[in-house]
């Protein structure tokens, strides 16, 4: 009885964190799926609504457009992530180990992530302009014949990938040097005792203390990565073609431009819960993996 007296003042303090949660998550993921299923029309400023049941979902599946933007976004997110987990825990590593200086290359390797996402995609679209970029520029002085970038299909995808590399490097950079940093140094201290060198002790020692780290800055890029939409709309805006469409610019296309609420709220679903299994799924078996044996 004493226990569940003192369980009280627990649940009064988190009461406000609740209901913060649940009107700012709760609330509009219930309105969404309540979405998903009507049809939404205005007249005279009214609001009408039709229920439609899952017909938006199975218009969902049969929507062209948006299978293009599943197939890019699966692309973007597994190229760009990759290259800035390795080039982040790359650059972790290498902060680390130097004495002088630290303080100056940290603030160096985090200015991208400082620009506003507007200036990046003014920036990049100048850089990688057909007609007088700098990319083509230095391609031409190693005998590489200038192209548009963002204007070919076979480009086009790969530009934004390296623009999302250089701008969201430096958050992983951040997350996994705290990691490094916050590592027991005994630990390293009696691998290098026993012998081990530096491969030994990154694969035996380092990454599994880092599992948990990875796992976590892993999960956050994903569900970032998923959910990219601004550096695509500046640079492309999904051309040319579908060659750079993806899935949160065709819900934007559907939900806004079109107007059609219900298909687009059907669409945001979808993509939710894709998104919520296959971050699930690659954190536990980086976890997994990270395990010693």
């Amino acid at each position: 009885m004493i226990a569940r007296t003192d369980r009280l003042p627990r649940w009064l303090t988190l009461a406000p964190a609740l209901v913060m949660f649940g009107g700012l998550t709760v609330f509009p993921l219930v309105e969404l799926v309540e979405l998903s299923l009507n049809d939404v029309t205005y007249r005279n400023g009214v609001a009408e609504w039709r229920w439609t049941g899952l017909a938006h979902y199975a218009d969902a599946l049969q929507d062209g457009l948006f299978r293009a933007g599943i197939g890019n976004t699966l692309i973007f997110a597994v190229a760009a992530v990759s290259m800035q987990m390795v080039l982040g825990f790359g650059l972790a590593l290498l902060t680390s180990r130097v004495v002088r200086g630290q303080g100056l290359y940290r603030s160096v390797f985090i200015l991208p992530i400082l620009v506003p996402a507007i200036v990046i995609g003014a920036m990049w679209k100048l850089m990688l302009n057909g007609d007088f970029g700098i990319v083509n520029q230095l391609t031409d002085l190693l005998g590489i014949a200038p192209r548009d970038w963002l204007g070919e299909k076979s480009t086009a995808l790969l530009s934004v990938i390296v623009v999302d590399i250089w701008h969201w490097t430096p958050f992983c950079f951040l997350l996994l040097l705290a990691g490094l940093e916050s590592m027991p140094r005994d630990v390293f201290e009696a691998a290098q005792i026993d012998g081990a060198r530096w491969w030994s002790e990154l694969r035996h020692v380092t990454l599994p203390l880092m599992a948990p780290m990875i796992a976590v800055t892993l999960l956050f890029r994903l569900i970032l990565a998923f959910k990219v939409f601004d550096e695509v709309f500046l640079l492309t805006s999904g051309g040319p073609g579908t060659s750079t469409e993806v899935v949160s610019l065709t819900i934007f296309r559907r939900f806004f431009n079109e107007g059609r609420t219900g298909h687009g709220a059907a669409l945001s679903i979808i993509t939710m819960l894709a998104i919520v299994v296959l971050v699930l799924a690659a954190a536990s078996r980086v976890m997994r993996r990270g395990r010693p044996a």
